[in-house]
């Protein structure tokens, strides 16, 4: 694998620390600016509400772009975002700082897959894209942990300011280490990009992106409660807990990467219904501190088997112009992460318990496998189509041969 992909990890986990850093600190930045928690979480849906707005908008104004450059300008608008989150005297201007540091998320990944995959064999690219996204899975094991300890030690703000360090050495790493041959301008354009949004595979594609991770937030967004509430663990040892969910991530991301370079497909299908079963398991598996530990790295694992298939799949549906889909699908993850809370959150509210969210999750992921079915009949039904479209273009009547000559 090229060192270049080292360069887009890095990025990415200084993505995946700034954007679920914000959770850990919401008490500390509360206090700080004399606002409530309820408000301080405003800032979590600034940074989501950035990446939904910013992934499309930004792919679509930078394809005729050298990706390598929109690449590094993508981290220096997140560097940029980080500092100004540091330095906001107060609590609108730190909304506007974490809306800005979202705005490249979505491009930043979704870009940068394209060119993890060009950088690579055929037979390797969702391996080449499970790499990328390791530096996210990572983020949630180390860099999350390590940024908000920094934070209740030294004030929320030097978390920040670290953050748009690592962003700054990811712009260093990707600056030599990105081939040269990435400076041209993708022959696309905006109009090609765009069009690639009309295909209903892209659109089944961004569904089950959507549905699958859906599922998870629907039960990863309560999973607190659900460890001192059901599991028995004391409120100190969730970070611990989080941080198997972590490895989980990680190991999941990795073997998923790995398995879809075999089948694309069958390693989609198989994590989606890997996530139906573990959630569906969550109500029984949260009876004992043992099992729940377990059900929650499971839960990690099952979910990221299939976030490389997602990504690599949306960006074949769209083969032409993938800079906009790839990064549509980075927009629709925050969807997911959003709809999901809010589906667990009715679960809740409707009194089915504590573990009812990860029912609800369940059911998602259960819509998840049915799109993804969906998808690959549509597929099915297109193929035959498009070979007999190819042949009649191939072919040139004798008649006309002769005119001709």
């Amino acid at each position: 694998m090229p060192l270049a992909l080292l360069a887009l990890a890095v990025g990415a986990f200084g993505i995946g620390t700034t954007e679920f850093v914000m959770m850990g600190l919401l008490p500390d930045v509360a206090d700080d600016l004399n606002i409530s928690i309820p408000s301080a979480g405003h800032l979590v849906s600034a940074y989501a509400l950035g990446v939904v707005i910013g992934a499309p908008l930004l792919a679509a104004v930078t394809a005729r772009m050298s990706r390598r450059t929109v690449l590094i300008g993508l981290m220096g608008l997140f560097v940029a975002g980080n500092a100004l989150s540091a330095l906001a005297p107060g609590n609108g201007w730190l909304l506007a700082a974490r809306f800005l540091s979202g705005l490249p998320h979505g491009a930043f990944f979704g870009v940068g897959a394209v060119v993890a995959t060009s950088l690579v064999a055929p037979e390797r690219k969702a391996r080449s894209v499970s790499l990328m996204f390791l530096g996210l899975t990572v983020a949630n094991v180390v860099g999350v942990p390590v940024a908000t300890l920094m934070g209740q030690q030294l004030g929320w703000r030097a978390t920040f300011l670290g953050v748009s360090a690592i962003g700054l050495a990811a712009i260093a790493a990707l600056a030599f280490l990105i081939p040269r041959d990435h400076e041209h301008a993708t022959a696309q354009g905006l109009r090609g990009e765009l069009a690639a949004l009309r295909s209903v595979p892209v659109w089944l594609s961004l569904g089950t992106t959507v549905a699958g991770f859906g599922a998870l937030f629907a039960a990863y967004s309560y999973i607190t409660p659900m460890l001192t509430d059901s599991a028995g663990y004391a409120g100190a040892s969730v970070t611990v807990l989080l941080a198997l969910f972590g490895v989980g991530a990680t190991a999941g991301n990795l073997l998923g990467g790995r398995l879809a370079d075999h089948s694309l497909r069958g390693t989609l299908f198989g994590g989606l219904a890997s996530l139906v079963a573990v959630l569906a398991l969550f109500p029984l598996l949260m009876r004992a501190e043992f099992t729940a530990a377990v059900a929650v790295t499971l839960l990690g694992m099952a979910a990221f088997v299939t976030g490389s298939p997602l990504q690599l799949m949306v960006m074949e549906k769209a083969s032409s112009a993938p800079s906009l889909a790839s990064s549509a699908n980075q927009a629709a993850f925050n969807l997911a992460n959003a709809g999901g809370a809010w589906i667990g959150g009715l679960a809740l509210a409707a009194g089915f318990g504590v573990t009812s969210p990860a029912l609800a999750g369940a059911a998602l992921a259960v819509l998840g496998l049915g799109v993804a079915a969906l998808a690959a009949v549509v597929d099915r039904r297109r193929a035959p189509a498009a070979g007999r479209e190819r042949v009649v273009a191939t072919h040139v009547p004798r008649e006309t041969e002769t005119v001709r000559h």
